[in-house]
């Protein structure tokens, strides 16, 4: 589960997060850790002829149990047939040096990202989405993995907060690039049923990225980022029946071609605004 849904921290969650931890809820439905995975290469072999994979511990916070839990848990994802490494989801508050060491142990047989969700650097902005964290915590868990040389880090941002301007949306983008990060994840603020920021939406305190603006956006955000990060999500993947606005983001294709095309207009590259 995560802390700031059990009462650690809160039990409302993130202002955008609902109960499903922006995961499929296959842990819920009863299916253990190597049923989901046999489950997800099935399509992922169909769909692109995949013959290795990577387990990912999405839902929630997946470093939030004890060690011994946590090994049990990666353990099973890892003994699954094809399965080179893992990514592991998590809040920067949520890890120590006990987990740190557990998933730096992995990394001289397998593949490993750890996936920090910042979502933003602005303490403010962080408040305002009920984060449960600030930025110190982030800093202070990247110190954790400074010398882990084969751990990869991986930093989870969101573009259209509420109350953040173009300019902190790009500072985030230096700030990531600065910190050494091996990768990004950008994802699209979108509206989903149930959350605290679809009563935000319905009460019109919430208005979404135009899908322009959002193209724009990301390129804004590519340029100012070190060609050496890898970008490995550049918008979001909502649940169609599950969201509410803006409906464009379910076009992801579209935007995706939108992003390369603007980026080819202004003659421009993941990098060309970076010192």
């Amino acid at each position: 589960t995560c802390p700031n849904r059990d009462g650690t921290l809160s039990r409302s969650g993130c202002i955008y997060c609902n109960a499903k931890g922006s995961g499929t809820g296959a842990f819920a439905r009863g299916l253990s850790i190597s049923q989901q995975i046999e489950a997800g290469k099935i399509g992922a072999i169909k769909k692109y002829k995949a013959r290795k994979f990577l387990a990912y511990f999405q839902s929630f916070t997946n470093t939030y149990a004890p060690v011994a839990h946590l090994n049990a848990l990666y353990d099973e994802a890892l003994s699954c047939e094809g399965v080179v490494g893992m990514a592991v989801g998590t809040r920067p508050d949520c890890v120590d040096k006990s987990k740190i060491d557990l998933l730096d142990a992995y990394t001289n047989d397998y593949l490993i990202w750890l996936e920090y969700g910042l979502q933003s650097a602005h303490d403010t902005t962080l408040a305002l989405i009920n984060r449960g964290h600030d930025f110190k915590a982030f800093e202070a868990a990247m110190d954790l993995v400074a010398h882990r040389k084969k751990l990869n880090v991986c930093a989870h941002i969101i573009l259209g907060l509420p109350g953040e301007t173009r300019a902190m949306m790009l500072e985030n983008a230096r700030i990531l690039g600065s910190m050494g990060v091996n990768g990004v994840k950008i994802h699209l603020l979108y509206v989903v049923r149930g959350t605290v920021l679809d009563k935000m939406y319905g009460q019109g305190r919430y208005t979404p990225l135009e899908q322009q603006e959002y193209v724009d956006l990301v390129c804004d955000f590519l340029e100012r980022l070190p060609k050496s990060v890898i970008i490995q999500r550049i918008t979001g993947d909502p649940h169609s029946d599950e969201l509410v606005a803006p409906l464009w983001s379910a076009r992801y294709r579209e935007t995706f071609n939108m992003i390369q095309h603007t980026l080819e207009a202004r003659d421009s590259y993941q990098g060309k605004c970076w010192i």
